[in-house]
């Protein structure tokens, strides 16, 4: 394999390969690196951006947008902090450009981190043809950034062999029949992260991760903001108590919160569209905005790949794959959001490197999805592992219970963020964590404490015997496992 005059990769004519990835997002090219890493021969087909829609439309760009939101929040209270700014502004056009810049960034080093493994990139459209063959040809997409440099493929679009091909072609916004998205008045997250304009009101349909984060978005950044969802509560995979706490939070800021309530249908006018909402107790509200961002979950990008022909078994809109991503076609594999919940970037890396392992013959071990963190980067923060109280003792445990306040952490209340919790729950028998539950500033960055000891299997004497350095917010993480156990110190 050489690299050409523009920096572009060639390799000889062979077209076999130990291995080939469809798709590169975060679980297709990390799955490639550690395939090279092990010394197989690798191929990564993908037909519009390397990183996928978690690097250039899902998770880093929209940590970006709220970052912008963040730093616009503390301006609008710099008072609290002894400081002042003037009148703080933005400049919506720029705050959208840093976002897209930051995307770039990282899209860059993908390809950088390909070349550097020898992992091939071919450019277009995958189809297997059969069990070891995949057909590329021309992709219909362009790349939706121009600044997104596009790799030439190292090969052309054409047949190529593997022993082995893995399915990494993630997900995209589910639509619901009626408010099909227009680019327009109804947005999905492609939208809705490059507004020309802030909109001064909107409608979110859908409380999970993303509805909440871009309801969190566009709220800070002074849009009217009401979320519709059609399950009892916001952020509905969440302990019931994080999510009551999350609501008042939302509530007490200014977002209206429909729970239990279904938008029925949306009519567009000329200066947005209104939004018809079934409501929980039976009654009807028209509700007006400029927009509406469909935020009710995604789907597996499963078509046109070829699986139907060849008898790959489905389910509910995914890849049915076993613990190791294997399908039921010997030779054809799946990981990430396109083999199913939970549609995490870190579950879709893990999957992929435990897949490629067991094809290099490693003693390799199935994920635990159990122990799989979740985070919504709305604020406040949310992050979580393991059970719910209530999904505990659904599932026959004995529990205790501990919680702490932010207010009663010194860090947490210099930070003038003394408004959230941290909550465990614990095996009362065997004194086993099962899960742990946060609201509030950096919880994100602490759960993986807990996601730590719950792989290492740790119990809570270890928890309360570790010591957390002062003062620090993780402090919070301890004071809670002390609470389970009638030893709180600081509440």
């Amino acid at each position: 394999m050489d690299i050409d005059e523009k920096g572009y990769l060639t390799v000889s004519n062979t077209t076999d390969y130990d291995v080939i990835i469809i798709g590169s997002g975060p679980g297709g090219y990390v799955t490639a690196i550690r395939s090279a890493q092990l010394g197989l021969k690798t191929a990564i087909v993908e037909r519009e951006h390397l990183g996928g829609i978690c690097l250039n439309w899902g998770c880093i760009p929209t940590k970006a947008l709220l970052r912008s939101s963040e730093i616009y929040h503390y301006m609008q209270n710099a008072s609290d902090y002894g400081l002042s700014a003037g009148k703080p502004g933005f400049d919506a056009k720029a705050i959208v450009e840093r976002s897209r810049g930051v995307s770039g960034q990282l899209n860059a080093g993908v390809n950088g981190l390909l070349k550097k493994n020898k992992v091939d990139v071919i450019w277009g459209e995958a189809k297997i043809s059969k069990p070891g063959e995949v057909v590329v040809s021309e992709t219909s997409k362009k790349a939706m950034e121009p600044q997104h440099k596009v790799p030439r493929g190292v090969k052309e679009p054409g047949t190529y062999t593997s022993k082995h091909i893995i399915v990494a072609t993630g997900a995209r916004p589910r639509v619901i029949p009626g408010i099909e998205p227009d680019g327009k008045f109804i947005w999905t997250y492609f939208e809705a992260m490059v507004p020309e304009k802030m909109p001064k009101s909107l409608v979110v349909m859908g409380s999970g991760a993303i509805g909440m984060e871009f309801a969190s978005f566009y709220h800070t950044m002074g849009a009217d903001v009401t979320v519709v969802e059609l399950l009892p509560k916001i952020l509905p995979v969440e302990d019931e108590e994080i999510s009551a706490h999350a609501k008042k939070r939302f509530e007490k800021a200014g977002m209206r919160i429909l729970t239990g309530a279904k938008v029925a249908k949306v009519e567009k006018k000329s200066a947005g569209i209104i939004a018809s909402v079934e409501l929980e107790d039976g009654s009807k509200e028209d509700i007006s905005a400029e927009k509406l961002i469909s935020a009710v979950g995604v789907q597996g990008n499963i078509e046109n790949l070829g699986l139907d022909e060849l008898s790959v078994k489905t389910d509910r809109g995914v890849i049915s794959a076993d613990g190791f991503g294997r399908t039921s076609v010997e030779g054809i594999y799946a990981i990430g959001d396109v083999a199913g919940p939970p549609m995490l970037a870190h579950k879709a890396e893990h999957e992929g490197v435990i897949c490629v392992e067991k094809i290099a013959g490693l003693d390799a071990h199935p994920l635990d999805k159990s122990k799989i963190p979740g985070c919504t980067y709305c604020h406040p923060q949310i992050a979580s592992v393991g059970m719910t109280e209530k999904a505990a003792k659904e599932a026959g445990h004995e529990v205790k219970v501990g919680k702490f306040p932010f207010i009663g952490n010194g860090k947490a209340i210099a930070l003038g963020e003394a408004d959230g919790m941290v909550k465990t729950v614990f095996d009362a028998k065997t004194g086993q964590l099962l899960g742990a539950h946060m609201i509030g500033a950096e919880v994100t960055e602490l759960i993986q404490g807990y996601v730590v000891a719950m792989n290492l299997e740790t119990t809570e004497e270890d928890l309360m015997h570790t010591v957390f350095p002062h003062p620090t917010l993780s402090e919070m993480m301890h004071e809670s496992v002390l609470d389970a156990y009638d030893r709180v110190i600081h509440m």
